[in-house]
């Protein structure tokens, strides 16, 4: 093999090598840059609906579809008068149904604004994870010393899941007496519970502010929190010690080489 040939695998492993170290320091800002599209393009599909852009709006509705109920009573809505609506408010706008097919369809009008393609739920348990990882990678170096630094164990990953799992599981059981008949629309075993201390409408529907909104947003801040902490402290351990391994290896890569790859 020629001397040139050896150069230039030489002059390609020390660039593959850099490009390794370089993505190990900075992976945290290329995830967040990332995953934040992929969290932030719910929000552009009202945006794009307001701007008349239609098509654009509907393939981000659809894309995300194959990911969330999209139920208009338990999303945000953009550009309108409020930004959650009841289900009473998108039947009358809509149709007058119960059936889940047929409600999730509505994205919205000139008057209510328009829908964010995720419901609030997602919204919070995604959006959730690059806004904790960006407090992750301000602190971490602090959290590295203390034990809340240290990666959630799985079984605590499990009970910060848990709460998510209640309320999305008793959702769905009391869906199946049809959105809106069921015992987490009227929600009257915690007015009782409760002795109605609170307004009626923390008690009935999803709109912002009612028990049910609230229990949505909590439990998928919950699943962010336990996802980031389980994951990122061991991602940041083993992107560190790649890094370290490449930098001992750059160290040892002949001056010849490195004035190769420059030029």
């Amino acid at each position: 093999m020629s001397s040139d040939t050896l150069t230039n695998k030489r002059t390609v492993a020390v660039a593959a090598n850099r490009l390794v170290w370089w993505f190990s320091r900075h992976w945290l800002l290329v995830f967040n840059l990332t995953y934040g599209l992929f969290v932030g393009l719910p929000w552009l599909a009202p945006l794009f609906m307001q701007l008349g852009w239609t098509r654009a709006a509907t393939a981000v509705y659809l894309f995300y579809s194959t990911q969330c109920h999209q139920l208009p009573q338990r999303s945000f809505f953009l550009f309108g008068e409020k930004l959650m609506y009841s289900l009473g408010e998108i039947q009358a706008a809509w149709q007058n149904t119960s059936n889940p097919i047929i409600l999730r369809q509505f994205i919205g009008n000139a008057d209510m604004g328009w829908k964010v393609a995720w419901s609030d739920r997602m919204v919070s348990m995604y959006t959730s994870i690059p806004i904790l990882a960006l407090g992750y990678g301000a602190v971490r170096r602090w959290l590295s010393q203390r034990f809340v630094g240290r990666p959630l164990p799985l079984w605590a990953f499990a009970l910060l899941l848990l709460p998510m799992a209640v309320d999305g599981g008793t959702h769905l059981m009391s869906d199946l007496a049809g959105i809106g008949n069921g015992f987490r629309d009227s929600n009257a075993w915690l007015a009782a519970l409760t002795n109605n201390a609170l307004p009626a409408t923390f008690y009935a529907g999803d709109a912002l502010g009612s028990f049910n909104s609230w229990m949505r947003l909590i439990t998928g801040l919950l699943f962010g929190l336990g996802l980031v902490w389980l994951v990122y402290p061991r991602l940041d351990r083993s992107f560190v010690e790649t890094a370290g391994e490449i930098e001992a290896k750059l160290r040892r890569v002949p001056p010849e080489d490195e004035n190769a790859e420059r030029g």
